[in-house]
């Protein structure tokens, strides 16, 4: 098989079902954006940073693959004739974004309580990981769109937007483990 196909030669490109829609579309603006977060976040695993976070993220990363799939199905093409799912895959669970959740409580109990805002940066591998959060929000702001538009299941929005806090918060936890410098944004007072 050939990556190219030229089929969309043209600026539109299939959704999961075969409907051909721009390739500027909504639909493919969102799923196309988790595509580059999963690149962002292949970025940071590919750190030298602590095995179980690599696992972890490769974990996010093949969840990204199926919220991408989900983003990519045209809904009025999303079941089969037969009355079967057309994606016929593991959808994102609860238990999905509770891992999530888990993972940012078990981080948390070992960083200082967060005062302030902070600046991203600190360390190169920080920068990756703050990268790949306003990423993750930009993926989420355009999915949360879609959602509006076509909706789809409620967990892929959740698991988006608990993600860019999961994000957040390893970012403080890289920040701690290699003793970057975390600094605080405290706005200036006007005069």
């Amino acid at each position: 098989m050939k990556v190219y196909t030229k089929t969309g030669d043209k600026g539109t490109t299939s959704l999961f079902g075969g409907t051909r829609v721009p390739k500027h579309h909504l639909r493919i603006e969102s799923y196309g954006t988790i595509d580059e977060l999963n690149s962002h976040i292949g970025l940071v695993r590919d750190q030298d940073i602590n095995q179980h976070y690599k696992h972890v993220l490769m974990k996010i990363q093949d969840l990204l693959f199926t919220v991408g799939a989900i983003l990519a199905t045209d809904p009025e093409k999303a079941t089969l004739k037969n009355g079967r799912a057309r994606l016929n895959i593991p959808k994102i669970s609860n238990e999905d974004i509770e891992a999530l959740e888990k993972e940012m409580d078990t981080m948390e109990a070992s960083l200082p309580p967060m005062t302030h805002f902070v600046l991203p940066g600190g360390h190169q591998t920080v920068s990756f990981c703050h990268i790949a959060r306003t990423v993750c929000r930009r993926a989420e702001r355009l999915a949360s769109h879609l959602n509006e538009l076509e909706p789809f299941q409620p967990e892929t929005l959740m698991y988006i937007n608990r993600l860019s806090d999961y994000l957040f918060v390893l970012a403080r936890k890289l920040s701690y483990d290699l003793q970057a410098e975390e600094i605080k944004w405290i706005p200036k007072k006007e005069s």
